[in-house]
């Protein structure tokens, strides 16, 4: 039984700042997972006309491009996560299995729409059989330990069971891997989440979507309000994207970052597994320590990471790291070094 915060997520700096007595802006927040690096943005915000009501066609032919797949194919959310509630509001099922640990959103969406909710532990229970006509939710890479599944198997397994598929791929910007797009043309009920918010370094700037076919969206569209995103919203993305070489720039300075934290980490006897991560971010079990100890050592460093016991399948003993830059990936080393001699 988890916690009442049980549902709880990092990236609070506001709250870590006043409890802590220190600035917002002196805090180094290693958890949340949004990209430190930032796309290039060449219009000034400030002239935007604002007086009409926002027409999403634009934004959506740009997305269609980026990933290959028809304008008609995908739906604009106000993030991932309304994203996530859209859909289980939508279907009309009653059974959905979690490949858990996963982003807690999936499970509290279930709840809140009357799901049955099966977890299975992709750790070690990942061949399980999933019941038939189930959602099945995959994240992939996957949260919060960043690894990359290869999916066919599983995939077909899950079509012989008649299952709805809801494929999470928000973190697949951060890799070069291959993405489930391709097999939209082969199972109607195959669905994949986008959550731009996390790549173009964009909490705040609330866009997610949904890519379907034509007909799974046409219907997706007629539950949806008619505005979900601001202009704002839409205008930034438009010109984020635009931005080239941004995923590029991205992967290699993250993957620089994160080869570097793990360097240094390996050094450390209390750190029991740094488990494999391809995306921006890295899973650690420490051994002798709990997630909560570890998080007070940090204090007098301004220091936040994310305490992974609320997960499913996981225990006090898990934190998650973030890849920021190289300063707050130096900073966050020196401190364990001074922490744990």
């Amino acid at each position: 039984m988890k916690s009442n915060n049980q549902f709880s997520h990092g990236g609070d700096t506001l709250a870590f700042s006043k409890k802590i007595g220190s600035k917002q802006k002196e805090i180094i927040d290693l958890s949340s997972n949004i990209n430190f690096l930032k796309p290039k943005i060449k219009i000034d915000l400030n002239k935007l006309d604002i007086s009409n009501y926002p027409t999403y066609e634009k934004l959506s032919r740009i997305i269609a491009k980026k990933y290959s797949v028809k304008a008609d194919g995908i739906e604009l959310f106000n993030g991932g996560s309304s994203a996530i509630f859209s859909f289980f509001r939508y279907l009309n099922l009653k059974h959905c299995t979690i490949y858990s640990p996963a982003y807690l959103e999936y499970k509290k969406a279930a709840q809140t729409f009357g799901f049955k909710v099966d977890l299975i532990n992709r750790f070690y229970d990942i061949k399980k059989e999933v019941e038939k006509d189930s959602l099945v939710v995959f994240v992939n890479p996957s949260t919060p330990d960043g690894d990359y599944y290869e999916l066919d198997k599983l995939f077909n397994s899950w079509i012989e069971k008649n299952c709805t598929i809801f494929i999470d791929e928000s973190f697949l910007d951060f890799t070069d891997k291959k993405s489930m797009i391709g097999k939209l043309k082969n199972y109607k009920k195959l669905y994949i989440l986008k959550s731009m918010t996390k790549i173009y370094s964009s909490a705040s700037i609330r866009v997610g979507t949904i890519i379907s076919n034509s007909k799974n969206i046409k219907k997706l569209k007629e539950k949806e309000p008619l505005w979900k995103i601001s202009h704002f919203d839409s205008i930034y993305l438009e010109n984020a994207i635009k931005d080239k070489n941004f995923i590029n720039k991205t992967i290699k300075i993250t993957n620089k970052n994160k080869n570097y934290t793990i360097k240094h980490l390996e050094k450390f006897d209390f750190i029991k597994k740094i488990y494999k991560s391809e995306a921006n971010y890295l899973l650690l079990e420490l051994k002798d320590y709990k997630a909560k100890t570890f998080q007070k050592k940090l204090i007098p460093y301004k220091i936040m990471i994310r305490d992974c016991s609320n997960f499913d399948f996981l225990n006090d003993s898990f934190v998650r790291v973030a890849i920021k830059d190289k300063k707050a990936m130096k900073s966050f080393i020196e401190a364990l070094k001074k922490e744990f001699k």
